[in-house]
């Protein structure tokens, strides 16, 4: 196993101010990353708003975005009357639906040249939701950069829309113009591949089952505009049910002499089975207890046929591990979702989200990562 630390941790709350007097920072996690032509390399961090009070005697109260293009959030609310039942993030009514007590927006995260080293931290909102994309909160960017472009997938939650899958273009990696939904509810982690595949854009996703047919899975899928998406195909990262109980894709792939290199997250108990390596020792502290943890694993596709598996790993490339890495669910988490590539792509930094609270970065080599793959 690579590593089984924490990694290095880059943003916690305490370095992030909050938008408004009424908010406090919940967490910071799950940060897109890019490298620009300048090489510059930047953060897209996740940043989780609650409100400092909820409620009060009469009503609960919600934040959502309301400007047309400005950072502007209003508060909804609602009669106590109405609301069926509360936790100190959310509260939801009779008919099943629920609002949300905080709200997540971007920041932008400058790091020295290593990567591993934070310079700066936008004060104010940087990626936002608005009126008509997003409303309820921006989530999970992933960041590409296809040709002269950088495209950024990220989840959006809105009253109409739910949980969708949105992606914004810019021309220099620091400001984005929106382009809507490409994947509706409830369709996530998704990532578009760095150059055409036979002509096609190509992406990863991961949309929400309810049947359990097979085991979990993600999906691929075909674009010639990165607007409409089709040619979709299940692709199976693990064949035993006893495995994982989900995956989904992690920072976009990359391109290899060998094939496309993916890293992925996936959820297991401990101790899982099957393993060629064990997760229950290399949690320590954790072991013998029943949590579901999300670890990082890594994956590699043929480069013509990018639907065909070649090989994957059976030990996690690196876990959670100590409390610092519980979400709020008590679940322990490491969730990748940035990446930016050394020395020719021999080296990576992967950037992750540790629980709900940090963002941390690990430092992989190429060679010690094919290694750990095994043919499938």
């Amino acid at each position: 196993m690579m590593s089984a630390t924490k990694g290095k941790i880059l943003v916690t709350p305490e370095d992030v101010k909050p938008s408004s007097r009424k908010f406090e920072i919940l967490g910071v996690l799950n940060p897109g990353a890019v490298e620009l032509i300048d090489g510059r390399k930047v953060l897209y961090v996740r940043v989780i708003e609650r409100l400092k009070k909820m409620e009060d005697e009469k009503y609960f109260y919600s934040p959502r975005f309301c400007g047309k293009k400005e950072f502007k959030i209003i508060l909804d609310r609602f009669a106590k009357s109405k609301v069926e039942g509360s936790t100190d993030i959310d509260f939801w009514f009779k008919d099943g639906t629920k609002r949300l007590a905080f709200i997540s927006h971007l920041r932008r995260v400058f790091l020295d040249k290593t990567g591993t080293r934070v310079e700066k931290i936008d004060s104010k909102p940087t990626f936002y939701g608005i009126k008509t994309d997003a409303e309820l909160g921006v989530e999970d960017p992933r960041i590409t950069k296809i040709g002269e472009k950088y495209y950024m997938t990220y989840v959006g939650l809105s009253r109409a829309e739910n949980i969708s899958t949105y992606f914004a273009v810019s021309s220099d990696g620091l400001s984005w113009e929106r382009k809507g939904i490409i994947f509706g509810e409830q369709d996530k982690d998704v990532v578009f591949f760095p150059e055409l595949v036979q002509g096609k854009y190509v992406a990863f996703d991961r949309p929400e089952g309810n049947f359990s047919f097979s085991t979990p899975h993600i999906w691929i899928a075909f674009s010639k505009d990165l607007i409409y998406w089709g040619k979709l195909d299940a692709v199976e990262l693990s064949r035993d049910s006893h495995e994982f109980s989900r995956s989904g894709a992690g920072p976009p792939p990359i391109k290899t002499p060998q094939g496309w290199l993916l890293f992925f997250h996936a959820v297991t108990k401990i101790p899982p089975s099957g393993f060629v390596c064990s997760v229950k020792r290399a949690l320590g502290m954790y072991a013998g207890e029943d949590i579901e943890s999300y670890a990082v694993w890594a994956a590699l596709f043929d480069l013509e046929n990018p639907k065909k598996i070649i090989a994957r790993s059976y030990c996690p490339l690196f876990v959670p591990k100590g409390d610092e890495v519980k979400s709020f669910e008590d679940k322990l988490v490491i969730f990748p979702t940035g990446l930016i590539e050394q020395k020719q792509g021999k080296e990576f930094l992967v950037y992750s989200g540790a629980g709900d609270t940090s963002v941390t970065v690990h430092k992989l080599k190429r060679k010690k990562i094919m290694k750990l793959l095994r043919k499938v």
